[in-house]
């Protein structure tokens, strides 16, 4: 068995790691040899790149084990800024070892002492008027030539960092956005290739970002968390090993830039007659606008550094039709709903002015319609006159569009049918424009596709909502809020993780989550909290549903990733919240909160229609609790897993009380949510369930194959019938394009999931991801993969039972596991009467395998019987309901099988 990447906290060959104890990974390459199975490891941590040569820092010793994710670091304490080699050797069941490539990973500033820079501002206190933004930047000589070079920045709200007349990177939106009182990240750049030998300059442009948030247009909530500031540590390491540091401090220069607005909700303006050329270069002389910049205090929080992947443009849309509602305003259609800001190419006259102006929907007449996305959001550009065109996009204010109206120009567009001559116009002409979606750059880890063009259009409009809303955080749109919910990030968790390498992200989402948890051990329903909602509306400031985020999303990153240290790290606030909880309880009854957000009702999305509060609220706390319970008994706390274990156990027994019917075998209302809850968390009892199904079914098939739950119910639905082998249900709700329904959506024009079922034609956000949970049944049901990190068998354990379902002729999924490849793909031939399933383990792991089968006779493996098929390790038959035959089951190991059946 081969190794393919190394991971240090799952990065491959990151820069500013700040944690004392990092832990490594690596994955497999895929083999053609079956049943490849890691026995041992032994890693190896050098102080330089050549292993032979360099002293062994750490050397863990052959240890005998599976693992392959998630070792942490044990040797001696690591230092600031050193850059660290390491390679890992693998034994496999032959007892044959192999080695992996040298990598590396390098240490960020670990203590307070390592900055030796000033914060600088351009003001000592806030001014009463809203000033342009602020301009930072120094003049140095490097008299000796580089051998490295590194730049640490935090500068807030938010920062571009230049060296020399460029960018340092394509980044965007940096730093992540956190409580600013309680932590603030830093961020680490290579800029070696752009420092030369004599005079050079850095320049810092700094914006609002979430740290300053100004209103003078839309604006969700108007904060400060201080004047604009920077702190900048520029370590240059000289080929003769002497050292030079470049540090923010006096005697930096400050000025008001181009851009004279700047809110990360209403947009952005920018005149680049502002802009003094060469601010950013050696030896620029500027005006009287420049002066010293000043020394303040740091901010509250302590500084980080930035663990998650950056936000860069990953994608660009061009417009598919430009129209002119009106004279001198014209509409630009980019076919697509998502995230991020415009980039536009445009000649004119010095002074002139456009201005663009963003949305997801369109009036009656042709105009942009911002009422869901919040009014003004603007974005402006005055023009400076430069003969050969110019080019701008937004620095610091990004939102959520399809559409973008704009005025004071004219566009060279055949589409555009202009009713002014371009030539010799004083209007300015638009040469170009795209639309830019942002999001982190993330690894895509899986895809999915099958022969229904409808469920492959439902993966489409999830996942771009998915990644409109993934950037420091998850938000819960790009424009009216871009505040992060909690719910959507237990419930979507798994939809999300089939497809993107979000385990950053979600250590992200438990930092935020601690910075937020008040004294009481209440979790807020957003973090960072940047809104706190009064009394008189607590309920969206405390409810079960969304702060159980913090103890699912731990128990999410240990079986999806394997990630045992965020445990640790959170135990003691995961144990607050619950006591938190208990204490707050009516007898266990938790009887406020939102409930089942946004279900299917009379009455318009919002508020919970059909299941009670109470219910929904309660059944999220036990199941908390039994997650707790479990993660006690993980980490060996046996007081407290006992503890927990009783106390989920009293949960049950109240909730039966107050909301199950024995004489009905109902219970609270009869709703789907009030049904499928109970049946996935474990808290129907036995005897009842299959009535409980039944319910359920009925319920659905009465509607016409249509949900009535929400945001918190709706995941529990499906995983209701998913579990219970009606997945067929599923697959018939899936088809449909009546209201409500994700085909609705599709049948009325949405590129990106809506906030509600109806959202293209009742309006609210037409970019949210939290109802997208049919995207994790694409995956689990439908191609049947399953997976879990198991620490007792110190690797994954997969279950694969695709549902072979009728009208559906192929399915294709994989996703790549922190090991490698997982794949499935299963086709009927043209009678219908013979199947194919591909499945692909990766290396390391275990998969019981669940396919359709009346006889092993007729159940082929690469063409050979599968009993007498090569790395077969064990094949059963089940027994199936009604005497009727079951299905094969069947273990594997690594390695690529092609299984044929009889249907």
């Amino acid at each position: 068995m081969q190794v393919a990447e190394l991971f240090v906290e799952s990065k491959h060959l990151p820069l500013g790691i700040d944690v004392l104890q990092p832990a490594f990974g690596w994955s497999f390459t895929d083999s053609p040899v079956r049943l490849q199975m890691q026995t041992a490891y032994q890693i190896l941590v050098f102080d330089g790149e050549d292993d032979r040569r360099s002293e062994i820092v750490w050397d863990s010793g052959q240890r005998f084990s599976r693992k392959n994710v998630h070792i942490l670091y044990e040797g001696p304490p690591l230092q600031s800024r050193q850059r660290y080699f390491w390679k890992v050797q693998v034994w496999d069941a032959n007892g044959l070892m192999t080695e992996s490539p040298v990598s590396w990973w390098e240490m960020g500033l670990l203590h307070a002492e390592d900055w030796s820079a000033a914060w600088i501002a351009r003001f000592a206190d806030e001014p009463l008027e809203h000033p342009a933004l602020p301009l930072m930047r120094r003049d140095f000589h490097v008299n000796k030539p580089v051998a490295q070079a590194r730049a640490y920045i935090c500068g807030l709200g938010q920062f571009e960092l230049r060296l020399n007349g460029e960018k340092v990177s394509d980044n965007v939106l940096e730093p992540g956005w956190t409580n600013y009182d309680k932590t603030c990240l830093y961020c680490v750049y290579d800029v070696t290739e752009q420092l030369h030998e004599g005079g050079n300059a850095i320049g810092v442009m700094l914006g609002n970002g979430f740290f300053h948030v100004t209103g003078g247009r839309y604006s969700k909530f108007k904060h400060s968390f201080g004047t604009l500031r920077c702190l900048v540590q520029l370590e240059i390491t000289h080929t003769d090993g002497t050292q030079t540091r470049i540090l923010s401090d006096r005697h930096w220069d400050s000025a008001p830039g181009p851009i004279t607005f700047s809110c990360i909700y209403g947009g952005e303006d920018y005149d680049a007659n502002r802009l003094q050329a060469g601010w950013d270069l050696p030896s620029f002389t500027g005006n009287d606008a420049w002066n010293p910049a000043v020394e303040v205090p740091g901010p509250a929080g302590k500084l980080k550094s930035q663990a998650t992947s950056p936000l860069k443009v990953m994608e660009t849309y061009q417009p598919v039709q430009i129209t002119q509602p009106l004279p001198g305003v014209y509409v630009a259609d980019f076919g697509k709903n998502f995230s991020g800001w415009m980039n536009l190419r445009v000649q004119g006259p010095q002074g002139a002015k456009m201005t663009m102006s963003p949305a997801e929907l369109l009036k009656d007449n042709g105009t942009i319609n911002q009422k869901w996305t919040g009014s003004p959001t603007k974005f402006t550009y005055t023009l400076s006159g430069d003969a050969e065109g110019e080019t701008w996009s937004p620095r610091f204010s990004y939102t959520g569009f399809r559409y973008v109206q704009f005025e004071g120009v004219v566009p060279v567009s055949a589409n555009a049918n202009a009713d002014v001559a371009v030539c010799g116009s004083d209007i300015p002409v638009l040469i170009q424009l795209e639309g830019q979606m942002i999001y982190p750059d993330v690894n895509v880890c899986g895809n999915f596709v099958s022969s229904n063009k409808l469920l492959n259009r439902t993966h489409e409009i999830i996942n771009q909502a998915i990644r409109s809303n993934m950037k420091s955080i998850f938000t819960d749109c790009p424009h009216r809020e871009k505040l992060g919910w909690l719910e959507q990030i237990h419930l979507m968790g798994p939809s999300v993780a089939w497809n993107y390498d979000v385990e950053p992200l979600f250590i992200k989402t438990m930092e935020d989550i601690r910075d937020a948890q008040l004294p009481s051990g209440m979790v807020p329903t957003t973090a960072p909290e940047y809104v706190v909602f009064s009394e008189q509306w607590r309920c969206f400031r405390d409810s079960v549903s969304w702060g159980a985020t913090y103890i699912l999303t731990g128990w999410n990153l240990l079986q999806l990733y394997g990630n045992h240290r965020i445990l640790t790290e959170h135990y003691e606030g995961m144990k607050a919240y619950i006591d938190y909880l208990k204490a707050s309880s009516d007898q266990l009854i938790i009887d406020t909160g939102l409930g089942d957000w946004y279900d299917v009702g009379d009455n318009p999305p919002g508020f919970v229609q059909n299941t009670p509060v109470a219910h929904t609220e309660t059944a999220m706390f036990y199941h908390i609790v039994d997650v707790f319970a479990q993660i006690a008994k993980f980490l060996n706390r046996s007081d407290d897993a006992l503890y927990y274990t009783q106390l989920r156990d009293d949960i049950k027994s109240a909730f039966d009380q107050a909301f199950f019917d024995d004489q009905t075998q109902q219970y609270a209302t009869g709703s789907q949510s009030s049904h499928a809850m109970p049946l996935v968390l474990g808290l129907a009892h036995e005897p009842y369930k299959e009535t409980i199904l039944a319910k359920l079914i009925d319920d659905i098939t009465i509607r016409g194959y249509h949900t009535t739950a929400g945001d918190i119910g709706h995941r529990s639905v499906l995983l209701a019938l998913s579990q219970n082998g009606r997945s067929d249900m599923i697959y018939n709700m899936s088809q449909r394009t009546d209201h409500p329904s994700y085909g609705y959506q599709i049948a009325n024009g949405a590129t990106s999931l809506t906030e509600a079922w109806d959202g293209p034609t009742v309006g609210k956000s037409q970019n949210h991801f939290m109802l997208g949970h049919l995207e994790e049944w694409l995956y689990s049901g439908l191609a049947g993969m399953q997976y879990r990190y198991c620490p007792e068998f110190e690797s994954y354990k997969l279950t694969i039972k695709p549902a072979i379902l009728d009208g559906l002729n192929e399915v294709s999924a994989d996703h790549r596991l922190p090991s490698g490849k997982l794949r499935v793909a299963w086709q009927r031939d043209s009678d219908n009467r013979k199947l194919k399933v591909e499945i692909t383990i990766p290396a390391n792991c275990l998969a019981d395998v669940y396919l359709p089968s009346a006889s092993m006779e007729t159940l082929l493996e690469s063409g050979i019987q599968v009993k007498a098929a090569a790395a077969i390790q064990e094949v059963m038959l089940e027994d199936g309901e009604d005497g009727e035959d079951g299905d094969a089951v069947i273990r594997l190991g690594s390695g690529s099988y092609l299984f044929e059946c009889d249907i």
